[in-house]
C-alpha cells in the first residue's frame, strides 16, 4: 500500500536528505538520484551569474515586480535574474514544495507571511546574515516591526518587500450622500451608526463587506480581535479562539451580516468595492493603487476603526534565498534583495503599488515627501505602522491556520452557527495543527 506523506513529513525528509525515499514513495524510480545537481561554481571569472527568481504578482503588482528585475539587470553586469511568475501566495508555495521534491528550486523566492516560516522550519530557506555583510546590507534602515517578523534566534531568514496593513476603504461619493464626515469611522459602534444610511433598501448595496475565506478574511479579523481585546493564540501556541473577547468580535462579525444587516460577505472584495456593491471594507495596502485607478469615485483610506483597543496586523510577503542554491548564486539572490529593497527601490515600489517602504530613510527622500504630498492616501499605511503589531501564531504559524479560522468564520457569517460553538472547533482543530508545528520548532531551535 503506497503511503501518502504529509507537507512535513515531505519537508522534512527532504531536509534530512531522505528525498529518494519520498520519491519512491511517491511513484518516482528508484534508486534515482536527488542529490542537488547545480554545480558549486557555476560561472567563469567575469561572466554574469544567473538567477532565477519566484513571484506572485499579476496585474499591475506583477508589472511593478517584474519592473523592478528589469530595473536590477540593467543598473549592474555581475547578475542576471529571470523572473517567474508562480500564481498566488499559495500557488508559489505549493510549487516550491513540488520543487524541493523534483529539485528544480529557484534561488531567491517571495514568500507570504503564512509560508515563510514553514519552509525555515524545513531548511529550505537559509540564513542571510552572512550574505548581507558580504553585499553591505544594513539591517538597521528596515522597518523593525516588519524586519523583526523574519529573525528567529537573532537570525534573519525572510526579508520584508511587499509589506502591507489593512485599512478601511470609503467610497467617499456614497458617503456624501449619505451626509457623513469625510472620513473612516473612529470606533465600530460609530460605523454601526453610519451603516444603515449607506445600505440601499432594494439590496444593491451593503455598507460593508466581508472578505471569505480564501481571501483572507482571518488576516482582516485578527485586528478586529485585539480591538475587541481578544486574541487567536499566545506566543507558546495556546490557542485562545474560545476566550470571551474573540467570541464577542465573532458575534459583531455575524451581527453585522444576519442581525443588523448592513454587511455582506463577498467573494470578490475589491470588484465589489469599485463597482458600488458595498460602500467600504477593510483590504490592504497593497491595494490602493489599483483601486485608486479603476474606481470612478474619489476613494477614502483611514486607519482601522477601534472598540475597547486599536488593533492592526502586519500582512504581505518577503523574499527568501532557498538552501539548496550554490553559494554564488546565494550572493547573487542577495544582491537583487539589496537592490529590490533599498531606498530608492522601496519607494519605487511603494509609489507604484501601495505597499508600505520597508526603509526608513525611504520616507525622507524628496521624491517620497513630494508623493505623500500629492496622494495622501498612500501615506496612510506608514502613519498606521507604528500601531501595528505581528500577527498571532495560530494563523500566521500554524500551517492551514488562516483556512482553518476563515472557514470558521464563514460557518458564523454564512450559516449562522454560534460563535461560542464553530470557535470551539476551530480552537481543537488549530490545537491539533499545533502540535507537529512544535516538534519542529523544538527539534530546530531547541
Amino acid at each position: 500500500m503506497k503511503r501518502t506523506f504529509t507537507r512535513r513529513e515531505f519537508l522534512r525528509l527532504m531536509m534530512a536528505g531522505g528525498g529518494a525515499a519520498v520519491l519512491a514513495a511517491c511513484g518516482g524510480q528508484s534508486g534515482q538520484s536527488t542529490s542537488p545537481t547545480a554545480p558549486a561554481v557555476v560561472s567563469q571569472p567575469g561572466s554574469k551569474v544567473k538567477i532565477t527568481y519566484w513571484g506572485s504578482f499579476s496585474g499591475n503588482l506583477g508589472e511593478a515586480e517584474q519592473a523592478m528585475v528589469k530595473a536590477f539587470n540593467e543598473s549592474q553586469n555581475e547578475v542576471e535574474v529571470e523572473y517567474q511568475f508562480q500564481g498566488s501566495y499559495e500557488e508559489t508555495a505549493q510549487k516550491f514544495t513540488a520543487a524541493l521534491q523534483a529539485n528544480t528550486t529557484p534561488d531567491v523566492i517571495l514568500l507570504s507571511d503564512v509560508w515563510w516560516f514553514g519552509f525555515y522550519l524545513a531548511g529550505a530557506i537559509t540564513a542571510l546574515d552572512d550574505l548581507a555583510r558580504q553585499v553591505n546590507l544594513d539591517f538597521n534602515d528596515y522597518e523593525p516591526v516588519l524586519l523583526n517578523e523574519g529573525v528567529r534566534k537573532g537570525v534573519h531568514y525572510w526579508i520584508p518587500f511587499a509589506r502591507s496593513t489593512p485599512l478601511f476603504y470609503y467610497n467617499k461619493s456614497i458617503w456624501a450622500e449619505a451626509g457623513l464626515p469625510d472620513r473612516a469611522p473612529e470606533t465600530w459602534a460609530e460605523f454601526s451608526e453610519w451603516a444603515p444610511k449607506l445600505v440601499k433598501s432594494d439590496g444593491s448595496r451593503a455598507a460593508f463587506g466581508h472578505p471569505n475565506g480564501a481571501s483572507y478574511i482571518a488576516w482582516l479579523f485578527q485586528g478586529v480581535v485585539w480591538q475587541f481585546g481578544g486574541q487567536y493564540s499566545l506566543p507558546d501556541f495556546t490557542m485562545t479562539m474560545t476566550d470571551p473577547n474573540t467570541l464577542r468580535a465573532a458575534q459583531f462579525y455575524q451581527d453585522t451580516v444576519v442581525k443588523e444587516k448592513w454587511a455582506i460577505l463577498s467573494p470578490n472584495l475589491n470588484q465589489d468595492f469599485i463597482g458600488g456593491a458595498i460602500a467600504s471594507m477593510m483590504a490592504s495596502t497593497g491595494a490602493l493603487a489599483g483601486i485608486q485607478a479603476n474606481a470612478t469615485f474619489p476613494v477614502g483610506v483611514g486607519f482601522l476603526p477601534r472598540e475597547t483597543n486599536f488593533g492592526c496586523p502586519t500582512g504581505g510577503a518577503g523574499l527568501a534565498i532557498v538552501s539548496r542554491a550554490p553559494a554564488e548564486k546565494q550572493l547573487a539572490a542577495m544582491k537583487y534583495i539589496a537592490f529590490a529593497t533599498n531606498p530608492t527601490s522601496a519607494g519605487v515600489w511603494a509609489r507604484s503599488t501601495g505597499y508600505m517602504p520597508v526603509r526608513i530613510s525611504t520616507k525622507q527622500t524628496p521624491e517620497m515627501i513630494e508623493f505623500f504630498k500629492q496622494n495622501p492616501n498612500f501615506k496612510t499605511a506608514v502613519d498606521q505602522l507604528p500601531k501595528t503589531r505581528a500577527q498571532d501564531a495560530a494563523r500566521v504559524f500554524v500551517r492551514n491556520g488562516d483556512q482553518i479560522i476563515g472557514k470558521g468564520l464563514e460557518r458564523i457569517i454564512v450559516n449562522g452557527e454560534a460563535p461560542s460553538s464553530v470557535f470551539a472547533d476551530v480552537n481543537d482543530e488549530l490545537t491539533k495543527a499545533a502540535q507537529p508545528i512544535l516538534e519542529d520548532l523544538k527539534a530546530v531551535e531547541g
